[in-house]
């Protein structure tokens, strides 16, 4: 049994209802609300030992759930080959989609959200800075990784260099053949951190909204899943792009399980001590917002711009665009979820 706090009891009361959170839903983001509701209640709440159980099974076994729809995407496009593929066009088509998704989840999820929160936080000059900081800091920080792998590369490049003198024209094309690949499976693992990144956020909500109600948790976990299963598939094409094998994805996709639930279980453990929860992790959306741009508008459409057919052109140019779309569409359908079911 699933027993409420006196707070959460309030919501019968019409009066209350009208200031209370749940009919500000539409103004935010559903993981924000659910964030909300948690540091509202959790601290204050009374719960029997199985009730506690209950939430923390429920909340780690749902982050699971989340983290590992990942691996969906190899059921249906198991046909497209890894590795980066020039004449590949379903995948260079799978990649534009990426893109869009990527683009939709920075502008139309993860900054709306960091906007709610420093709205709620006062929207002072101070505030805002600090989120679009953040961003940078993202784009920074993969900015930073990826130089320093192009300078080690050059330096064994330099350490090889009598050898290359040998055959030419062969070491040549060879080197620069290894070094599109090496930066293509960088791209790979640098998408790997940002979705963990994403995910450990993921977490934080599913736990936070499981210690508010049944209910709330289990809209929580379904908007998640919605909002997931298209982004996945673009990171999915992203990983086959950058040469992981489908066994290599799968296994990425666990990882990125495993960090959902650490964000479970971190707001578990903070549970006596809700109201820093949301101060301590506000950063990570407008960093995740950043990393994301940065892998977008950097490392795959780069790629996606060598293409020399008008058609194949525009249809990259459709995909990025249902893509964005897309990312718009599931994120109004969690929050008219949340709104119907209240």
């Amino acid at each position: 049994m699933f027993h409420h706090c006196h707070q959460c009891d309030c919501y019968s009361n019409h009066e209350d209802d009208q200031h209370h959170p749940i009919h500000l839903v539409h103004q935010q983001s559903f993981t924000e609300h659910s964030r909300s509701i948690f540091l509202e209640n959790v601290s204050t709440s009374t719960l029997d030992p199985s009730s506690v159980n209950t939430i923390w099974w429920l909340s780690l076994s749902a982050a699971a759930t989340v983290g590992l729809v990942g691996v969906i995407p190899i059921f249906f496009i198991s046909h497209i080959p890894h590795g980066n593929q020039g004449s590949n066009g379903k995948l260079r088509l799978m990649l534009s989609f990426s893109v869009g998704g990527l683009l939709g989840d920075v502008f139309l999820h993860l900054l709306p959200e960091a906007w709610t929160y420093v709205h709620k936080a006062g929207s002072s000059i101070e505030t805002h800075t600090t989120l679009g900081l953040w961003v940078v800091s993202g784009i920074s920080t993969f900015l930073a990784i990826e130089m320093i792998f192009v300078l080690t590369s050059t330096e064994s490049e330099n350490d090889d260099k009598s050898e290359k003198i040998v055959q030419k024209s062969t070491s040549q094309v060879f080197t620069n053949s290894s070094k599109n690949k090496d930066k293509d499976k960088l791209t790979g693992y640098l998408s790997v951190f940002a979705n963990g990144v994403d995910n450990f956020t993921h977490g934080l909500a599913i736990a936070a909204s499981f210690s508010a109600g049944l209910q709330i948790g289990i809209l929580t976990t379904i908007a998640i899943l919605i909002h997931e299963v298209p982004h996945e598939f673009g990171d999915f094409a992203i990983l086959m792009n950058s040469g992981f094998s489908r066994w290599k994805a799968i296994q990425a996709q666990i990882i990125t399980a495993a960090v959902a639930m650490l964000g479970a279980l971190v707001a578990l453990l903070a549970e006596t001590n809700a109201s820093e929860v949301g101060q301590r992790t506000q950063w990570i959306l407008p960093y995740s917002a950043g990393c994301f741009l940065y892998i977008a508008m950097s490392n795959i459409l780069p790629d996606i711009m060598k293409e020399d057919n008008p058609k194949e052109s525009v249809k990259q140019l459709i995909c990025i665009t249902i893509g964005v779309l897309i990312m718009g569409l599931v994120n109004q359908i969690g929050n008219i979820s949340l709104i119907s079911f209240l």
